[in-house]
């Protein structure tokens, strides 16, 4: 996953960005918080990693600013000095998904993670079949269904396809989708994103008849969405 970290002690930081990169997540790290939200406007992320007193505004501050503009409820996590009953209330009241005291330990704080990103997560990962009509994921056989007509999809096509149904109605960046379907191979560039995208725009019929949306957000990425009320997954 990829984690955005606003902690401005650097001891702090550099324990919590190694415990989330041995658990396999990338993590960027930001000690403001006007530089952490420049970010979160360019790239997104799969869950959020806030402490409450940082140079800039406040942790608090922050988590507002993101609920109120990100159109992803992108999960938040507090981890923070503030052990007070009245602010992890206030925490938790304006948006925030977990909230833990300093100091925090590894596991604790992974499974934690690990937990409100599934509690997020828009479908249930551990279903063998998807269904976003008129399409269909198979994820046991790897392939993709249009009306009951399989589509024929390289591999990195398939990946793509599945990352942007299970992230739809999410704008992502084109570093998100890179990291995700390529991984960080250095020689892939975000131009072949766009490619992929185009391809699979075009094998599986996306428009607004199908009933869902494929379009590209300025600066940013792309976003998958319904065009109407749709079916419910």
């Amino acid at each position: 996953m990829r984690v955005a970290l606003l902690e401005d002690d650097a001891d702090q930081a550099r324990l919590l960005v190694k415990w989330l990169s041995a658990a396999g997540h990338t993590c960027e790290h930001f000690d403001a918080s006007r530089a952490f939200i420049r970010e979160v406007k360019r790239e997104s992320f799969d869950v959020l990693i806030l402490d409450w007193l940082v140079p800039d505004m406040s942790g608090l501050e922050v988590l507002d600013w993101v609920r109120e503009h990100l159109d992803w409820r992108v999960p938040i996590i507090f981890v923070t000095t503030m052990e007070h009953d009245e602010d992890i209330v206030r925490a938790l009241e304006h948006g925030a998904d977990d909230y833990m005291t300093k100091p925090v330990r590894e596991r604790e704080l992974t499974a934690r993670l690990n937990a409100v990103v599934r509690r997020s997560a828009a479908v249930d990962e551990g279903k063998p079949v998807l269904d976003f009509e008129p399409y269909r994921i198979d994820q046991e056989h790897r392939s993709i269904l249009h009306e009951g007509n399989k589509i024929e999809l390289t591999q990195k096509e398939y990946e793509l396809t599945v990352f942007l149904f299970k992230n739809a109605g999410r704008v992502l960046s084109r570093g998100h989708i890179l990291q995700n379907v390529w991984g960080r191979n250095p020689d892939i560039n975000t131009r072949t994103v766009d490619t992929h995208v185009s391809r699979i725009r075009s094998k599986l019929a996306i428009t607004p008849q199908s009933g869902w949306r494929l379009t590209s957000v300025y600066q940013h990425g792309y976003r998958l969405e319904r065009t109407g009320e749709g079916d419910e997954r």
